[in-house]
């Protein structure tokens, strides 16, 4: 008695094939890997929110989609060799570090799109896309519209009182201090609406304050 095994081995892992490999079928499939692949380009550089926008990658993702569409056409005659080859280059270890989990996201998000792409489903292809798309930008929406900053004050320990005063108000975290005999640093990681920040000025004008500095940082860090 045949079993469902030996039918999926000889009907489509033994004689299937994923996808036209005539012309039409493989601009086709290469089109559809680049229109999606734009999609995400432009998520990822419009509505990324990770610690650094880096175009590199960003140009890297659109060519990830294209060529693993043009892997998985290539040796769409065995789907075992296929997935087993862009699973291995999925596992590739690059040898810059990627420094934001968003990034391996997006990484995953091209090498979907190109195994759909070069598989010829073209309509699952774009649906996910656009759905998927859709979801991260909804996400990144309902994020919170506090900005993060770090706040470093360099004051005498003459200033110490004054400077707690005008800190006080604020929403903040103590991230690094350094003390020497003659100096106190703080760094502080603030957050707060809008564009108020006359605090620095203010930081900086009294008397023992070395300097104030307010940098803006892009990285998430929380409620």
């Amino acid at each position: 008695m045949t079993s469902f095994v030996d039918i999926f081995k000889k009907g489509f892992l033994e004689n299937g094939q994923l996808v036209d490999l005539s012309l039409s079928g493989i601009a086709l499939s290469l089109l559809t890997a680049f229109l999606n692949a734009m999609i995400i380009y432009v998520v990822y550089k419009f509505f990324y929110r990770g610690i650094v926008y880096n175009n590199s990658f960003n140009v890297l993702l659109v060519m990830v989609a294209l060529v693993t569409a043009f892997i998985v056409m290539t040796i769409s005659s065995n789907i075992l060799l296929s997935l087993g080859m862009v699973g291995a280059l999925s596992i590739v270890r690059f040898r810059t570090a990627v420094k934001d989990p968003l990034d391996v996201g997006f990484l995953f998000f091209a090498i979907a799109v190109g195994i759909t792409s070069g598989a010829g489903l073209y309509i699952v292809a774009f649906v996910a896309t656009v759905f998927i798309s859709l979801v991260y930008i909804l996400i990144v929406q309902m994020r919170p519209s506090a900005h993060a900053y770090l706040l470093i004050v360099k004051f005498e320990p003459a200033a110490n009182e004054e400077v707690q005063r005008i800190l006080h108000p604020l929403r903040k975290t103590l991230k690094n201090k350094t003390s020497t005999k003659n100096l106190t640093e703080l760094t502080y990681q603030v957050r707060f609406r809008g564009g108020n920040t006359a605090f620095v000025t203010q930081l900086a004008d009294l008397e023992g304050v070395k300097s104030s500095i307010l940098v803006e940082y892009t990285g998430d860090f929380g409620e």
